[in-house]
């Protein structure tokens, strides 16, 4: 894993950002990679999380390709004695690569970042229908303590 390195996603990412959110059963059916670079609405929300200072888009590079992603927010809270916490997102491996170790290196980075952030809680979410990705973050010691609730508030792809 020596070659891969964990940094913080550039415009010129978003393009391999958005193909690897497409690279599942669920991301075929609401991402656009073809439209990726040309997209006002992918480039916005890219502005937005850029400009946040708790919000951190990272990409996992390998030989100078982006190969992985995720999207990491700090969440400061009151709960827990005022505890930092960490919300994972949008972890993707491209699909080719998986069962490599690829996705352990990742999380050892993102709990690496949580530590150094002061983080005391590191928290994520996936959707039910990633029955492997579920199998993945137990593995890695996550526990499926709550259940989460989606309210679309505007009509979705």
């Amino acid at each position: 894993m020596s070659s891969l390195e964990f940094r913080k996603a550039t415009i010129a990412d978003l393009g391999a950002i958005i193909r690897l959110l497409a690279d599942d059963q669920l991301g075929q059916k609401r991402e656009q990679p073809e439209a990726a670079i040309s997209s006002p609405a992918y480039k916005m929300a890219f502005n937005r999380i850029l400009a946040d200072p708790n919000q951190f888009l990272m990409v996992v590079e390998r030989s100078g390709e982006v190969i992985g992603t995720c999207h990491l927010t700090l969440l400061p809270s009151l709960t827990f004695h005022g505890a930092l916490r960490l919300n994972i997102e949008a972890v993707r491996i491209d699909s080719s690569l998986r069962g490599q170790g690829i996705g352990e290196w990742l999380f050892n980075n993102i709990l690496e970042f949580a530590k150094a952030e002061g983080c005391k809680i590191v928290q994520l979410t996936t959707n039910k229908e990633r029955v492997d990705a579920l199998r993945f973050y137990e593995k890695l010691g996550f526990k499926a303590t709550h259940e989460g609730m989606k309210l679309y508030l505007a009509p979705t792809l």
